[in-house]
Formats: C-alpha cells, structure tokens, sequence
C-alpha cells in the first residue's frame, strides 16, 4: 500500500464497504421489508446529483469490527436549488440505533445548519439510544434536543417518519416543526415488549404508536401512503418557507390571474341560503388562492379546523379555515392546540395568515371541559396576539361567540377584518339567543303558535342582529365584499401589508408571558 496507485485501491475498498456497511446481510435485510437503502431514499428526497455526505468513514474507534457510519448518514444537498442538511438513520446498521459516533455525526449536522442557518430534514427510522453505549448514547440524546432547540423557530425542520422509532428517537422529532410518516412508521416511547414486560399489559403496536393512531392524535402531521409520497411531501412544504427566519418567503409565479375569473364568479353563490346546510370549505379555499392550490397539513386530526399553505399573488400564506361538514365547524380543544401550532410556525417564518371563519362557536360539552378546552383554548388568541405578520380575516358565514377572537379578530391584533354578505357575527346564533331571550315571550304564545312565533324571532334575530352590517357600521368589521372580490382583495391587502413591522414596539421589560398549561 506504499505506492499511490495502492493507496487509491485502499481509498476505493474503503468507500465500497462505507457504502453498504452490514454487506450481504443489509440487502438482504431490506429485501425481505421491501425498503430501499438509506442513501437511495436520501437520493429520491433531494434534487438529483446533489447529495454530498459528510463522515460517511466515522465509526467506533480501536475495534476494526465496527461498521463504517454507525448506522447514520449525514450531508448536505439540494430541494428546488436550495441546500438543507439531511439526516438519516440506516436501520440495517446497528438496527439504526444511536450510538456515541452517530451522535456525535447528528450533533455536527445539526450545527452546520445553525452556522449556515440551512432548513434540516431527517429521515427516522431508528429504535433510540444503543444499549451497549450506555450513558454516552443518552447523553447524546439531550445534546441533540438542545441543538433542535436552537433551530426551532430560526430553519425550518422537518422528520419524516419511515419505521419504528422509540425512545430517544422520537423526542427528537416531535420537537420540530412538521412530521411527516408513512403507513410502516410508528412512535412511542416505549414498545409493546417492554409494556408487556414491566405493566403486563398486551398492546399491539399499531395501538401503540402506529402511523394511523398518531395521525388522528395530532401526533404525526401527515400521513402519506408510500415514501415517495413521503418525500414529495417535504419538498412541497419546504417550498412555501424561506431557508430561515432573516429571509423572505419563495415568491412563486407572481401576477396570474389579474382580472376577476369564472372560478371568481362560482363564489358568488357558493353558501347555502339555509344556515343548517353544510358545504365543503375546501370548496372555497380552492377559489381564494393561486392556481387553485392548497397544501392541507394535520388534515387527520381535529379535521373541524382546516389549516394549510397556499399563494396568494406569488407568495406564501398560511390558512386557518373551519370545516363546517365536521360539527358544524365548531371548535375543540384539538382544534385549538392545532391553530395555535399553526399560528407560531407561520409568524417564525414570516408567512401571513388568512382565517376563513364559519363556525357556531366552542363545542360545548362535559368531554371538552374534561379534555381543558379552557386551557387549551387560551393558548390560541395569545398565540395570534404575539404574531407580528399579517393577519386577515374573512367571514362567510357563522361566526359566534368565543370563536370571534379564535378565528383572527381585529382585537386581538388583526390587521383587516373582511366579511360576505352572508356573514352572521353575533354572540350566539338566533336558534339559541331565541331559547334565552326569548324564553318568557315564547311561554306566553299559546303552544299551538309557539313553534311558529320561534321561527318568527330567529328570522328576526338573524336579519336585525346576526349580520355583518352592524359589525360594519361599528367598525368591527372593515368591509363587507362580494364573494367574487374576494380572491383579488386578499391580494390588494396584503400588498398593503408587506411591510408591516416584524417587531413589537412598546417596551415591555417582562422575559415571557405565562401560557395557561
């Protein structure tokens, strides 16, 4: 090996065995699970031909035994021509599992990105911390969650959830900011062996921590049906966020559509003449926004609140919209742990917000009052008062009591306050303001026109008070539009809003507000 041509017959061995560390055995480990290789879903995330790794040679040190990266690879490339840093566990090495060289391999990855303030996107697949590692591979552990940390908030970072991950491995991912799984990925804990072993009990793992069972409990954000899929999906979501939160957001496409449109015009009689039909909100987020696009994220979980990305004008905007085909659109507490997740991820990222609003109010109920609607739904308007973007709001139709602040009012810091002419803005709806208000008139109706005097007065209450023209004449309300406008307003208002001040003015010496928990 003295010779040169040696030494680059050594350097190719080398690099052969890093590439496929656990040899034979790995391919056919992956064969049998029907998986692809660590790099190969490396490759299919980035653009091709970008992926540079980074200590693909790290391994343990003094046993020429151990295996070439340790079970993690690290590097850096490229999504739509912009670099992020990629993370990934290989599950044929060590079974994935963090040992002290891999940790040390995702600490350095996690501080380049905060050197070079670059988007990070791992790719989970691993069971959590090495036993034979013992304290280094925990300690490792809370390094990584103080440099996830660091990054919330200043890069966009995105898991994306491949296989069993438990322990160490998911306390990780939960921690940033959107995940991503397909349906062979699960998270827990703790895994139905040791369950079993210490309580007794039998779980499946499905039960547990399937990718199903998390994506309802608001847990994994996505659910996608393959890792394509999964993969596609990181690189849409990434293309509405700027690199980190000192930069602008992508402007894609700007200046389509300038004049009003035939989809425009569909708005116009888009909602229901009766208040108790329910239609399909997507139905008009489709027709609010660019190209008719709209990225759903957390669709699975509290599905009565819609939130996502869309563009208006070219540029990025978050969207908070009730479904009013799931309860009527009425807010839980899942809705409102969901909002003010979504209203903090925008305003870091200096993405502006739109709520479309029609909802009859908070779910009322013992269940919601035992799962801390009261908490939980304190968070969100504190949420939107700390937001220094832009925030519009636009009222199709209900819009009732607590929800009011809920759903981006001007009071709490909303910059524009649009409504339709179907918009109903009121404490409570004209059904159950009847049955209060009303209570000892109805009773002194004989009982053979109580029913008919009732209608009577929820019409009377609707058209005299549950409108959007006492909101407009009190200021509350800045305009009431015609639906068709709509889509060419929102691009006009935020135009006005560009440079809207990303900081709070008013000295305040306080180190942080207190949230209810």
């Amino acid at each position: 090996m003295s010779t040169t041509q040696g030494k680059l017959e050594q350097l190719r061995h080398i690099l052969a065995v890093a590439a496929e560390p656990a040899g034979e055995a790995a391919i056919a480990k992956r064969a049998k699970k029907g998986i692809p290789s660590v790099r190969d879903r490396v490759h299919a995330l980035l653009d091709p031909g970008t992926f540079i790794e980074i200590d693909s040679l790290s391994r343990q040190s003094g046993n020429d035994q151990a295996l070439y990266g340790d079970g993690l690879v690290t590097g850096r490339g490229l999504i739509d021509g912009r670099p992020v840093i990629v993370i990934a566990h290989d599950p044929t090495v060590y079974g994935g599992s963090m040992g002290e060289v891999s940790s040390r391999k995702l600490t350095k990855a996690l501080d380049t990105a905060f050197k070079l303030r670059l988007p990070v996107v791992q790719l989970n697949d691993s069971p959590g911390a090495r036993i034979q590692d013992a304290v280094a591979s925990l300690a490792f552990f809370a390094v990584q969650s103080e440099k996830v940390e660091k990054l919330s908030g200043l890069v966009p970072q995105v898991s994306i959830m491949l296989g069993k991950c438990a322990a160490g491995a998911v306390y990780g991912p939960i921690n940033t900011d959107f995940l991503i799984a397909t349906p062979n990925a699960s998270m827990y804990v703790t895994g139905p062996e040791v369950i079993k072993a210490v309580t007794g009990a039998d779980v499946t793992d499905e039960q547990l921590g399937g990718a199903v069972a998390q994506a309802r409990r608001g847990t994994i954000h996505n659910l996608v049906p393959d890792e394509a899929a999964a993969f596609q999906l990181a690189r849409d979501y990434l293309s509405y966020f700027p690199s980190s939160c000192i930069e602008e957001p992508p402007i894609v496409n700007p200046g389509l559509e300038p004049e009003k449109t035939s989809s425009d015009l569909e708005l116009d009689r888009i909602i229901p003449d009766s208040d108790r039909a329910g239609y399909d909100m997507h139905d008009i987020l489709l027709r609010l926004f660019d190209d008719g696009e709209f990225l759903e994220v957390r669709a699975t979980n509290a599905p009565a609140l819609i939130t996502g990305f869309a563009r208006v004008d070219g540029r990025p905007v978050g969207v908070i919209a009730n479904q009013p085909l799931v309860g009527g659109g009425a807010i839980d507490a899942a809705c409102s742990d969901k909002a003010t997740w979504f209203i903090r991820l925008c305003d870091a990222f200096n993405i502006p917000l739109v709520f479309v609003a029609d909802t009859p109010g908070v779910m009322p109920g013992l269940d919601e009052e035992e799962n801390l609607v009261i908490i939980r739904g304190g968070r969100t308007p504190r949420a939107i008062i700390e937001a220094t973007i832009p925030i519009i709001q636009l009222v199709v139709r209900k819009l009732y009591g607590g929800a009011y602040g809920f759903m981006g009012a001007k009071q709490l810091s909303g910059d524009l306050s649009l409504a339709w002419p179907t918009a109903r803005v009121a404490v409570i709806g004209a059904e159950s303001a009847v049955d209060i208000i009303g209570k000892r008139q109805l009773e002194a109706v004989p009982e053979e026109h109580r029913a008919a005097t009732r209608e009577f007065l929820i019409n009377q209450y609707n058209d005299t008070m549950a409108t959007p023209w006492v909101a407009a004449e009190r200021g509350y309300i800045d305009a009431v539009i015609q639906p068709s406008d709509t889509r060419l307003e929102l691009r006009k208002a935020l135009q006005l809003l560009r440079d809207k001040p990303k900081d709070k003015t008013d000295f305040n010496p306080r180190k942080h507000s207190l949230y209810p928990m």
